[in-house]
């Protein structure tokens, strides 16, 4: 496992919206985001993610030059740590972290974990939930999980 994992906003709001928080803190002991990532999410955090800011705000405003804030934010934090896996669900992020070198997930990767880890039975009710929300997901790739997940 990663020794430091960073959740972007979309990660926290469809889990929240599916009622799947506790995956993200059972797969994943700790979850550290930024406060740009804590005000775009607008809720309450529980205490076991914790807000750390970026030290270096000029790589950061240079990222927000393609990416939004919170986006940016995690991208720059996650420059200045070691060992760090992303929580990404936006492409063109997701893109600029894999140039970067950073090791990326998203939303459905978390859900995969937590299956392949035994915190869930299946995937198949989470990713019917996410998909009545606003979360695009292609078919391919719910065919592809379910495939590998035997479901």
């Amino acid at each position: 496992m990663p020794s430091i994992v960073i959740a972007d906003t979309s990660c926290l709001i469809l889990l929240d919206k599916i009622d799947g928080f506790q995956i993200l803190q059972e797969v994943y002991d700790e979850i550290i985001t930024t406060p740009e990532i804590k005000k775009e999410f607008g809720k309450f955090l529980p205490e076991w993610i914790k807000i750390e800011s970026v030290k270096d705000t000029k790589y950061q405003k240079f990222i927000e030059t393609q990416l939004d804030k919170g986006e940016s934010s995690a991208i720059a934090l996650a420059s200045e740590k070691v060992d760090v896996t992303l929580i990404l669900d936006d492409l063109k992020a997701r893109k600029i972290a894999n140039r970067l070198g950073f090791k990326v997930t998203g939303t459905l990767g978390v859900i995969n974990k937590a299956k392949e880890i035994g915190v869930i039975k299946k995937i198949r009710p989470y990713i019917e939930k996410l998909q009545k929300t606003d979360f695009r997901i292609s078919e391919n790739i719910i065919e592809n999980l379910l495939k590998r997940n035997n479901e």
